[in-house]
């Protein structure tokens, strides 16, 4: 009878993290691998040296930047998730990483290693206020340059401040204050099936 050595399959995700943890450890706060998926969380101090690595180290080679987005958590101290994804295609893989900041620190930017994050960038600052030094040209890109606040943050009001409309005698859109055509409505989502904690129209005549 022929021995049989069972095979170990070994998950290249817990591959690539033991590999970072290892060569990257002093940049790096954790590293999760939740739902096959891994995620590094980092500093703002260390984000630039992380990103060096995990592009030009050959067993990385996350050579292409996916999306840098915001997030928002208003009851945080620091409020702000910055979430920054990256492709590998030599080695078919992708990886998340995160970091935290405020409305006053800024964070590095990463357009000296990843060109292509300047206008993520940008988006991150003009959705959220999110500041990044070292940006060649960090201004608004999707609101207009006097837009007052930042539409995604949580505390941002739903109608926002002003409504802008095209003015036919003076030829151009105008900014005006927001005037609502009608009241402010406020939609119940509560299934009825799962119980709510008033009384639904109807219910009284069930106790008569």
């Amino acid at each position: 009878m022929s021995d049989t050595k069972e095979q170990v399959e070994v998950n290249p995700l817990d591959t690539l993290a033991s590999l970072i943890s290892s060569e990257a450890s002093s940049n790096i706060n954790r590293i999760s691998n939740d739902y096959g998926e891994l995620t590094v969380h980092t500093s703002g101090e260390d984000i630039v040296p992380l990103m060096r690595f995990l592009r030009d180290d050959n067993r990385t080679q996350f050579v292409s930047i996916i999306d840098v987005c915001g997030v928002d958590y208003p009851g945080n101290e620091k409020r702000f998730e910055v979430v920054y994804h990256l492709l590998s295609p030599k080695h078919n893989v992708r990886i998340r990483v995160k970091l935290t900041t405020d409305e006053e620190t800024p964070i590095p930017s990463i357009t000296s290693i990843y060109p292509g994050a300047d206008w993520f960038e940008r988006e991150a600052y003009d959705m959220y206020g999110i500041l990044f030094t070292g940006h060649p040209d960090l201004r608004r890109i999707l609101t207009d340059y006097g837009f007052d606040g930042h539409p995604l943050r949580k505390d941002f009001p739903l109608t926002g401040y002003v409504e802008v409309r095209y003015d036919d005698e003076a030829k151009r859109v105008v900014y005006e204050p927001v005037e609502l055509r009608q009241e402010f409505r406020d939609f119940d989502f509560e299934s009825p099936w799962e119980g709510v904690d008033y009384i639904l129209p109807g219910d009284e005549k069930a106790g008569s």
